[in-house]
């Protein structure tokens, strides 16, 4: 089978054999995606910033690139110079690995069009679910019920306020395109909400590149049963928790009745 060239694919995803792969990525997630590339024989590229020259994934990879100084949205959040560190070492696809731009459906997009594969869901898919705003939306539109909050498009203080005030506190600001407990504040009193809007709005620009917001009720102590969309396990436990982000896990959930379980899948 002919394989497409860069040129012909357009902005169409790319399902093809490669042999090079980049890792949009640094530290152990890179290391881990170098280690299962070299086991499966394909070329590993590194993409470093200065502070990264000495690191661990740099070493590993048959080749690395400098795409800029320390601060993220100049290095690892740069679309602009991944891509020409792609196309400089003549990789055929690359891996975000988790973070950084591993969620940004303009760098899956911008991919495509470069005729490089994208190791992951397509633009679309992440438009549709990556953005937790986004999700929500859909979610609301098929009657899905939700936690009380706001997610709409309009992000300026106020909005964010009376959308607060209306789910009523204590509420969760959290970034949107947020992930790994990065991105987000509860708030208890509407006088701490500026405060924590602008320093989560700053949190998330740094990591994640998107300023997008949103305001939920929160629960302080509550029990976390998650449902699993594709996979064999119905649900599962998600108890124990350190600064929002899930430390353990066990499958499946004790606290779903048998009777209820086909209510979740």
């Amino acid at each position: 089978m002919k394989t497409p060239s860069r040129a012909s694919s357009a902005a169409k995803p790319l399902y093809r054999r490669f042999h090079t792969l980049l890792i949009a990525n640094r530290g152990e997630i890179a290391c881990r995606v170098i280690r299962t590339a070299r086991s499966m024989g394909l070329r590993t590229v590194a993409v470093y910033s200065e502070a990264d020259a000495d690191a661990l994934h740099v070493e590993m990879a048959d080749d690395a690139v400098l795409i800029g100084p320390a601060r993220a949205r100049d290095s690892y959040l740069n679309i602009d110079r991944i891509l020409e560190a792609a196309q400089k070492t003549g990789a055929e696809a690359v891996h975000p690995g988790y973070g950084f731009l591993s969620e940004n459906a303009d760098f899956a997009r911008r991919c495509a069009q470069a005729g490089i594969v994208f190791v992951g869901p397509t633009a679309e898919m992440m438009e549709a679910m990556g953005s937790k705003s986004g999700s929500k939306m859909l979610m609301e539109k098929a009657g899905v019920p939700l936690v009380p909050g706001y997610h709409g498009d309009a992000q300026d203080d106020a909005t964010l306020a009376k959308a607060a005030d209306k789910a009523g506190y204590p509420v969760l600001v959290k970034a949107s395109a947020g992930g790994g407990g990065r991105g987000m504040r509860v708030v208890h009193t509407e006088a701490a909400l500026l405060h924590a809007v602008q320093t989560t709005k700053a949190e998330a620009g740094a990591a994640f590149g998107n300023l997008r917001l949103s305001a939920t009720a929160t629960a302080i102590w509550c029990r976390c049963s998650s449902v699993n969309v594709r996979c064999s396990v119905a649900t599962r436990k998600s108890s124990r928790k350190r600064l929002r982000r899930h430390s353990i896990q066990s499958n499946a959930t004790l606290y779903v009745r048998p009777r209820e379980k086909p209510q979740v899948r």
